[in-house]
């Protein structure tokens, strides 16, 4: 299984987080009533501009399979919190809940 993870500015649409592309480091574990994904990334424009839109973020995770369409955990942010640790160069962002979907089950 290949996994992507991207976080985009809810808003505008403007992509901070791409693991695929910036070849990122990251982890989604349980945290509590919610999830915790981290990203190992040093600080950029991009996380400065992230950190400044941090309420409104759309966090997606992609997992493509071999041999089954790709799933999409779309994860809601809401009040965060979400942060930047500059002694680990680790963004923590802290989702209430999550949406699991097979985007290729809906019809338009």
């Amino acid at each position: 299984m290949k996994e992507v993870l991207i976080v985009k500015h809810a808003v505008g649409g403007r992509t901070f987080v791409h693991s695929e592309t910036d070849a990122l480091r990251y982890e989604v574990l349980p945290d509590g009533d919610g999830w915790r994904i981290t990203v190992s990334t040093p600080k950029s424009a991009a996380v400065e501009e992230l950190l400044k839109w941090k309420r409104e973020l759309n966090v997606f995770l992609f997992q493509e399979f071999d041999n089954q369409p790709t799933r999409k955990i779309w994860f809601y942010v809401k009040e965060g919190p979400v942060e930047y640790e500059d002694g680990l160069e680790q963004l923590t962002i802290r989702a209430q809940s999550r949406i699991d979907y097979v985007p290729d089950e809906f019809d338009m």
